[in-house]
């Protein structure tokens, strides 16, 4: 995963100065994420740059959001952000979504499930990015689970 474009005013505030916002950055990935070797985090006006080894996919996923969805980064480079390459039937199966004005996360499945109640799916697959599925944002990037 190469280049992902975010919302630059959107976000949970990690750093207030741009020379702080690598360090700050690099230590939520480490609180929020287990498993990646040799983390490393850039950052250069808005454009956030993570390289690493993550042990899976998931992992990967919610590391890649959790740095686009704070705010001041408006894109983030992923170029040497790498995880071993999954058999055909454990690929996490999802697409992004990214949240508008009067979003819930019960609408959100009702358009993609059919039913409301199975918010709870989409709001485990975003546990690190979500904490309260009462919580969502305009310009926020989530998952959804589509298998």
């Amino acid at each position: 995963m190469g280049l992902l474009d975010f919302v630059k005013d959107a976000g949970r505030q990690l750093f207030d100065t741009d020379a702080e916002a690598a360090d700050n950055i690099k230590q939520a990935i480490e609180i929020r994420t287990v498993g990646i070797e040799n983390l490393s985090v850039d950052f250069d006006d808005g454009v956030c740059t993570v390289a690493g080894n993550c042990p899976n996919e998931a992992t990967h996923t919610s590391a890649l959001l959790l740095v686009g969805n704070t705010k001041g980064v408006e894109k983030v480079v992923a170029d040497n952000f790498t995880f071993p390459e999954p058999a055909e039937e454990e690929k996490e199966k999802f697409e992004f979504y990214e949240i508008v004005s009067g979003d819930t996360l019960g609408g959100i499945a009702k358009r993609y499930y059919g039913k409301a109640s199975l918010y709870t799916r989409i709001h485990e697959a975003n546990k690190d990015l979500i904490p309260d599925p009462n919580k969502i944002y305009p310009g926020q990037k989530i998952k959804i689970p589509l298998d």
